[in-house]
Formats: structure tokens, C-alpha cells, sequence
């Protein structure tokens, strides 16, 4: 079948499918604030129950490479239906295990399946014409990153009001409605490959030493993603010590001021459309340095540690959005593979840029870490120069 033959999806198909995206990947955030719940419930100790969510981003990456191949060689409606009923009953599984080695299992099963959250995006690729799939993409980065960013929110005040029982079972809840949406809204399109598993999986190799675009793109989100594992993952130290002096759940709502900036990333996809999406990373890359030089130079306040956070996440968002545009673009019959090298990427910049965080706030201080983040923005904007005109595509 033909895309071309195909309607195109309309805004609000593309906001549901945004749903479901945000609903797929936040299934491996929704523990992490309740974490001292387990802790306390199973007698374990800090170095112990911080196996949990290692071993779930460990494996969401490890997803993204392996399982996004299969976007590429089954039809992607069906490959979301089984995704979203095995990520059921894992979450049911975790809402019951019995210690916590049965709970990390279950929950690098839980990180595996978590690449849910990027099936959508190929699918909105494929099903938008040339001049607007960067608002397409846009949306629907919108809903994955906002899954992100509010899923540790939600998982926290579930997790202390009833418990973190109670939001596996809820996240398992969510994954049937993410079915009911599916499988009313995805088109049945058809592989856009008949090669086997292990073809395709080899053939991330070949696209990787193909495509310099590609190359760039990943390098490039890479560095910026690296900005948001060394602010996240320090936040709530941060926010503890001096001259802030707050606690836990304040450290969760900071997790509102970083999905603000989310909902402007399809404005960034609207400026991929319409100028080319170098523009837009360019632009995301200056956010995210201005954000961090800003909050270095202002005094310490919770208000302008929240603005910067809205700043600096609307320009890693940008970028994300506009290299996605660049990657689904350089090979219709290999989006889902060319997302997932892309997104793999990016877990590697973000899993990096935290622990050179955690490193860099322990012997460095909050001045440090601003540096460091407005560093990696800087040559991510540096790396974004080195695309050649001709190989990245325009509208």
C-alpha cells in the first residue's frame, strides 16, 4: 500500500497517538518517586533498590535499538497492541511482586517494552506529507516527552497517597485504554520491509556508516540530551541544599515547569517545515545554552531555576523534534531503525550527562554544573554547523 493512498492523519488523531506515546514511555518513570516506599517495604538498602531504575532505563535503551527494527517489518498497529498488553501485565506483575528481585526483573521487562512510547513516531512520519510532518513529529514528541517529564509527578503522588502498588496497577489500567486508542486510530499500514529480524538488525550498522546526517543528528541530541540527565538527575539535591532548602515533592513538580516546554515543540516543528530543520536545532541549542548561562547568572531563586528549566527543555525538545524530522526523512523504508539509533542516543547523552552530573555537583557546586550543561550546549550547536546542505533534507 502506498502512503500516498493513505489520509493523512488529522489533529485529533495525532493528539491521541501523542496520548498514547506519553502514556507508553512513562510506564519507566512512574516507580522512581516511590522508590523509598519500596526501600522501606522490602528492608533494602539505598545501593540495592537503586538497581531498579538502572536496570529500566538500562533496558529502555537497550529497546530502542532492538525492537525498533520490527516497527520496520511488522504492521505497526499490531506491534502496539502487543507491546501494550505485555507492558499490562508486567505492570500487574510489579504491582504484586513479592521482593525486590522479582521487582527489578519485572521492571527491566517493563524498560524493554517502554519503547512503546516511540512507535508512534514513525507512524505520524509516515502518515504526513512533506510540508507538514514537522508539526506532526512535533505533536507527538510532545506527548512522549511530556510522559517523561509528568510520569515521575503522577508516580509520586499516587505512590504517597496510595501507595506504589496501586500506580503500577493504574499504569497497567492505561495500557489497555493506550489499546482502545490504538486500535482505533492507527492506520493498518502495512511493513514498510519484508526482510528478517536480523537483517534488519544488522542493517543499523549500514545506516550508521551511511547516512553522516545521521551520524550528526544522533551526536548532536546526544549532547543536548546530556544537559537533561545532568539537571534532572541532580534536581532534587539541588533543591535540598542550600539556599533552597526544599523537599521531595517540590523536586516532583519541578517536573510541570519541564513539560511546559514541551508543548511548544510543535511550533519548532512548524519552523522544520518551513525553513529546514537546522534552523530549529540551531535555535534549541541557544535556548539550552541562554537557559543555563541564565540561571548562573541570576540570583539562586526557585523561580528562575523553574524558568530556566521551561527554557533549556523547550530547546532540547526543539532539537529532538527537528532531528527527527532529518532522520525519518533520509529512508521511508527504515524509520522506525533510523528513530531508534536516533533515541538510543539520546538515552546514552542523557544516562552520561547524569552521572557526570552527579560527579560534577559533588566536587563543583551549582555554578559547575550551569557550566557544564551550557558546555555541552555549545558544541552540540558547534556539531549542528558540520551537516552538509545537501544531504540533510529540506522541505
Amino acid at each position: 500500500m502506498n502512503c500516498s493512498s493513505l489520509q493523512p492523519l488529522r489533529n485529533g488523531s495525532l493528539v491521541l497517538l501523542a496520548l498514547c506515546s506519553g502514556l507508553g514511555v512513562a510506564n519507566v518513570y512512574y516507580l522512581q518517586p516511590g522508590l523509598s516506599l519500596v526501600q522501606a517495604e522490602f528492608g533494602a538498602g539505598p545501593d540495592q533498590v537503586a538497581w531498579v531504575p538502572a536496570l529500566t532505563q538500562a533496558c529502555y535503551a537497550l529497546g530502542m535499538l532492538l525492537l525498533a527494527p520490527l516497527g520496520d517489518t511488522v504492521p505497526r498497529r499490531t506491534l502496539i497492541l502487543v507491546k501494550a498488553a505485555m507492558l499490562a501485565v508486567m505492570l500487574l506483575a510489579a504491582s504484586v511482586a513479592p521482593g525486590l528481585g522479582m521487582l527489578a526483573a519485572v521492571s527491566a521487562v517493563i524498560g524493554l517494552l517502554g519503547s512503546l512510547g516511540q512507535d508512534f513516531v514513525p507512524i505520524a512520519a509516515q502518515m504526513s506529507s512533506d510540508t507538514q510532518r514537522g508539526r506532526a513529529v512535533g505533536v507527538i514528541t510532545t506527548g512522549l516527552l511530556s510522559g517523561i517529564l509528568l510520569s515521575r509527578t503522577l508516580g509520586g503522588l499516587v505512590a504517597s497517597t496510595l501507595g506504589w502498588r496501586i500506580m503500577q496497577a493504574l499504569a497497567a489500567i492505561l495500557m489497555l485504554l493506550v489499546m482502545v486508542i490504538a486500535r482505533q486510530t492507527v492506520p493498518a499500514l502495512p511493513p514498510a520491509s519484508q526482510s528478517r529480524y536480523g537483517k534488519l538488525l544488522a542493517s543499523l550498522w549500514t545506516y550508521w556508516r551511511e547516512y553522516r546526517a545521521l551520524r550528526l543528528a544522533v551526536l548532536t541530541q546526544a549532547l543536548l540530551a546530556a544537559t537533561l540527565g545532568a539537571f534532572w538527575s541532580t534536581l532534587a539535591l539541588v533543591l535540598a541544599a542550600p539556599p533552597f532548602d526544599q523537599g521531595a515533592g517540590v523536586a516532583g513538580a519541578f517536573g510541570v515547569a519541564g513539560a511546559a516546554g514541551a508543548f511548544a515543540a510543535p511550533l519548532f516543528g512548524r519552523i522544520a517545515d518551513r525553513r529546514g530543520p537546522l534552523s530549529a536545532v540551531r535555535a534549541g541549542c541557544l535556548l539550552t545554552c541562554a537557559a543555563f548561562l541564565g540561571m548562573a547568572g541570576l540570583p539562586a531563586s526557585l523561580w528562575s531555576l523553574a524558568a530556566g528549566a521551561v527554557v533549556f527543555d523547550l530547546g532540547v525538545m526543539a532539537a529532538l523534534v527537528s532531528h527527527q524530522f532529518i532522520v525519518n526523512s533520509l529512508d521511508p523504508q527504515a524509520r522506525s531503525r533510523l528513530n531508534g539509533l536516533l533515541m538510543t542516543g539520546a538515552m546514552a547523552g542523557m544516562a552520561a550527562g547524569a552521572a557526570m552530573g552527579g560527579l560534577i555537583w559533588t566536587h563543583a557546586g551549582l555554578a559547575g554544573l550551569y557550566g557544564f550543561a551550557a558546555m555541552a550546549g555549545l558544541c552540540a550547536l558547534a556539531v549542528s554547523f558540520l551537516h552538509s546542505t545537501t544531504e540533510s533534507p529540506r522541505p
